[in-house]
């Protein structure tokens, strides 16, 4: 039963009224917009960030795991950029390759610039290029995978050429003779083609672990890099018949 005070009137319960509320105050506030998950790029700079987010791919998952798809996701684009910039996945491998050959050349010629002596000069090179494997075998590897790169496009093209004439370029001057990339002697050839061979067979074994037996098996503490030493430094006889 209700109370009532000294002046007659009927005490309000203690229970505090509701307080009405206008509608726009009622309505829900608004979401909060979500983040994109696309990353914004300035104009022209997505190439370069794809070229780049397939590069960590490539090293991180290796070749089996390159897709567009993963670039993408790596990007954090969406899946038809990359299609857009590069056609397919080979268009993509070979921009990438262009980009290793590009990263290979300034190695070796940063290398070659540092040397202070004949000798030092004579290894900087094959010893930056065993450096720049070591470093980055998924980019290594797939600039020498023929069968999945198009040599028709410019840029690949092009860094590959520059990276035989670097080659060409350091044979010429051990042999204290210029050299033309286009037009060799079959002497030139066997220079260019065994020091080629020398150096990229000891990349890729020493990228194997095919070299661990040799290694274990020489004075303690012989590093790959002195190996190669020994090897580059070893005298080669002969020359072939003729010009």
């Amino acid at each position: 039963m209700a109370k009532t005070d000294t002046n007659g009137e009927t005490a309000r319960s203690s229970r505090a009224p509701r307080k009405t509320t206008s509608t726009a105050a009622s309505r829900p506030a608004p979401r909060a917009t979500s983040a994109k998950t696309e990353t914004p790029y300035h104009h022209g700079a997505l190439r370069e960030a794809l070229l780049q987010a397939a590069e960590r791919v490539l090293e991180r998952d290796g070749l089996s795991g390159l897709t567009l798809r993963a670039v993408a996701r790596e990007a954090g684009v969406s899946h038809a950029a990359p299609t857009h910039h590069f056609g397919d996945l080979t268009g993509l491998l070979s921009e990438l390759a262009a980009v290793g050959f590009r990263q290979f050349n300034a190695a070796m010629a940063s290398s070659c610039d540092a040397a202070t002596t004949p000798l030092a000069r004579a290894l900087a090179r094959p010893k930056a290029y065993v450096a720049y494997a070591q470093a980055h075998p998924g980019m290594y590897g797939i600039m020498f995978r023929t069968e999945r790169l198009d040599y028709s496009r410019p840029s690949l093209h092009e860094a590959a050429e520059a990276s035989f004439a670097g080659l060409a370029n350091a044979i010429g001057m051990m042999r204290q003779e210029q050299i033309s990339g286009d037009a060799l002697t079959l002497n030139q050839g066997a220079a260019i083609a065994r020091a080629w061979s020398m150096v990229h067979g000891f990349t890729m074994l020493l990228l194997d672990g095919r070299l661990e037996d040799i290694l274990g098996r020489l004075p303690e503490g012989t590093t790959p890099e002195r190996l190669l030493e020994a090897m580059l430094m070893a005298p080669i006889t002969g020359k072939l018949p003729g010009p």
